[in-house]
């Protein structure tokens, strides 16, 4: 099916690498609104039309009109706000998309028009790549026709896994922070192998291939990551013993819990903000 006119309304991380996305994956008719001039004029020209808040302080009712799919990529505390002052410029049949984290679709709808169509979605930054991983929550209100051209807005930005409301929440602490932490993997093993007496750009790139590799040959194999872990860890090898420090009385699964546990906590508590 064919696009409707998208909206996206902050240019923060996630607004910035849906835009960029969007705009690889080849669709023609993009609005974004910003802050500042200066970040407006880097998203501006070609599919996009990029309006500052600073310059014109109703482009973001501006930019809604027409489009099909308004995605809104300000913080939480100001989501509520922003739907309040563009509710009156929707098109009728326009889908309001949050990717507010903690905020359920039922304040998201009551700050809208009666029947306003509200999807909330969570994706991760890898969508600048088109291979992201994006959570989507429908509203009660949201037809078939609207909920499908979201899916495949964010078809073209990598995966979608549709969940209900509360189980958003719960995608964000692994796919939508889980970019996070293989950065911070990536940083550990890199000071690892500095330790070792490797210069860091070798450490970094050595480190950075084979996580990549790696996540290739499962991709390209079909097989699971047990499976692919198994293959490489030789009984009494070198790998074996690797595995066996991380392993060790379950201490790896159990950090893992306890680090999504908290993010899971946090998005709790500014749900009941």
């Amino acid at each position: 099916m064919a696009l409707p006119p998208i909206a996206v309304l902050g240019g923060g991380n996630l607004g910035s690498a849906i835009l960029t996305g969007l705009v690889d994956a080849g669709v023609r008719d993009l609005r974004v609104t910003t802050r500042s001039a200066a970040t407006a004029a880097r998203y501006d020209g070609g599919p996009v039309r990029a309006v500052a808040l600073e310059d014109d302080p109703s482009a973001n009712a501006a930019a809604v009109d027409g489009a099909g799919i308004v995605i809104s990529g300000v913080k939480p505390a100001g989501t509520a706000e922003l739907l309040r002052t563009i509710g009156p410029a929707l098109a009728p049949d326009a889908v309001v998309v949050s990717l507010a984290v903690g905020t359920p679709i039922a304040p998201l709808e009551a700050a809208l028009p009666a029947g306003a169509q509200v999807v909330r979605a969570m994706p991760n930054t890898p969508v600048r790549v088109r291979q992201g991983v994006t959570g989507l929550a429908r509203g009660g209100a949201v037809t078939d026709a609207g909920f499908a051209a979201v899916q495949e807005a964010f078809g073209l930005l990598g995966e979608v896994v549709v969940l209900d409301d509360e189980r958003i929440d719960r995608i964000s602490t692994i796919s939508g922070s889980g970019p996070a932490y293989v950065y911070l993997l990536l940083e550990r093993f890199a000071d690892a192998a500095v330790g070792l007496g490797f210069e860091r750009g070798d450490a970094e790139r050595t480190v950075a291939q084979t996580f990549a590799g790696a996540l290739a040959l499962l991709g390209a194999s079909g097989e699971s990551p047990a499976d692919l872990r198994r293959a490489v860890t030789s009984p009494g090898g070198t790998t074996a013993v690797a595995v066996a420090v991380f392993e060790q009385d379950g201490a790896l699964g159990r950090l893992i819990e306890d680090a999504l546990a908290g993010a899971l906590r946090r998005a709790e508590e500014l749900a009941a903000r």
